[in-house]
């Protein structure tokens, strides 16, 4: 169908991750109306912050496909510097997918690199990335 341009703000690099992870739910459906009544336990690993990012919203995509799963509330915990490079550990919340109360907005197919970007400007972190729909 076509591409979906996200462009995430924060104050810290923890608050652009979790609007990220938001800005891509809203994609997929109105995150107002997801109850965060089921909380989950997120770890993603990067080598660089663009791998980092990649991988925790691709795993979220996964626990969706797999679970039927919408959320709407992200915590990350902590973002550290590891030998390997980064580790990002997290919480989501959410509920299933209820056709009856979930508007289907598009459907996300994948998490691409293609035109990402994170920089901080001026104690703001921007995250551009790049949804295959």
């Amino acid at each position: 169908m076509g591409d979906a341009l996200i462009e995430a703000y924060g104050s810290s690099l923890e608050e652009a991750f979790e609007n990220a992870a938001l800005a891509m739910f809203e994609v997929i459906t109105d995150t107002s109306k997801v109850e965060p009544s089921m909380e989950e336990v997120v770890e993603a690993e990067g080598f660089d912050l663009e791998s980092l990012l990649y991988n925790w919203l691709e795993s979220l995509l996964v626990m969706f496909d797999v679970n039927t799963r919408l959320y709407s509330k992200f915590e990350i915990e902590s973002i550290k510097r590891t030998a390997e490079g980064y580790k990002l550990t997290a919480r989501a919340w959410g509920e299933d997918y209820d056709s009856n109360k979930h508007e289907q907005k598009v459907g996300v197919k994948a998490v691409t690199y293609h035109m990402m970007s994170i920089e901080e400007k001026g104690g703001r972190w921007v995250l551009k990335f790049l949804l295959d729909l």
